[in-house]
Formats: C-alpha cells, structure tokens, sequence
C-alpha cells in the first residue's frame, strides 16, 4: 500500500496516537467527512467538463 510497510504504517500508527490520543476519533471522522467533500466537488467539476 503506497510503499508503506507494515513496520513503517504501525510507527505511523502509534505516533497518531502519542499526538491525537482520545482526540483521534474526532480527527479521523472530520478528515473522512473532509475526503468525501472532496470527491463529491471532483465529482461535480468532472460532470460540468464532461457537458
């Protein structure tokens, strides 16, 4: 996945974690809300050139 071993996604992981702690839920879903915003306008710009 991306290059990304599994030791270097688990470090990743953990230093997620150190920094977010108990706030990394609220982070994780405002960053999935903020991708699916994304795509949506991707999705809009991609129609609008397609007509």
């Amino acid at each position: 996945m991306f290059g990304i071993g599994a030791t270097e996604l688990f470090v990743v992981c953990l230093v997620a974690l150190l920094l977010f702690g108990n706030r990394l839920p609220s982070v994780m879903h405002s960053l999935g809300k903020g991708i699916s915003e994304f795509k949506h306008g991707m999705n809009e710009i991609t129609r609008d050139i397609e007509e």
